[in-house]
């Protein structure tokens, strides 16, 4: 049970998904209730595939394919801070993308399921085994699912100006996350360059 929980709380810091709602409502502004359930069963169903994929052939695709972790934290951070620039250099409505891509691309990849919980879950797989892992990956990705839902009653508690401010706040911050995730890889592929 204690390696279950060890294995849990890494991958909950990964994941972050009180991160996630205020992207997760700047990107749904102006959406019915019906396309953002189906936006984050969506989203939730490709995270679960994507990390659970990873997780059983990611090394092996990696080192196949010459990419190590290190490239995958760059892309990974710059996809985030390319995101989180044009929401803050948004003025006015979201330009609404097309569902059918945004409940994989920003939030299942690489919101939901980027860099930093794919990383996690294979050293957490060398760490703790197996089945603790799995556990901590679906019981993760559920729970940001959970949170998700309950997104717009965030918002009607916030108010649109205060959803707003903290949409923009968190588009900063991700802004940073994506920096530092390229601040690392590039450090470890310097680093590794002999």
């Amino acid at each position: 049970m204690r390696n279950y929980f060890l294995a849990f709380v890494p991958i909950f810091v990964a994941v972050d998904a009180l991160g996630t709602v205020p992207l997760f409502l700047s990107l749904t502004d102006g959406m019915s209730t019906r396309h953002r359930e189906e936006l984050v069963r969506q989203s939730i169903v490709t995270a679960l595939f994507v990390a659970l994929a990873f997780l059983a052939v990611g090394r092996l695709v990696l080192q196949w394919l010459g990419i190590t972790i290190n490239d995958f934290l760059v892309a990974g951070g710059a996809i985030l801070f390319i995101i989180s620039i044009r929401d803050l250099l948004r003025y006015g409505k979201v330009s609404a993308a097309p569902i059918e891509t945004m409940g994989v691309v920003p939030l299942a990849v690489p919101l939901i399921v980027g860099p930093a919980v794919l990383t996690t879950s294979l050293i957490l797989l060398n760490s703790f085994g197996i089945f603790p892992t799995l556990f901590s990956l679906v019981a993760n990705i559920l729970l940001c699912g959970a949170i998700l839902r309950t997104a717009p009653a965030l918002l009607r508690f916030l108010g649109e100006s205060g959803a707003h401010t903290l949409s923009k706040i968190s588009s900063l911050l991700l802004a940073a996350i994506g920096v530092m995730l390229i601040r690392v890889g590039l450090i470890e592929i310097l680093r590794n360059i002999k």
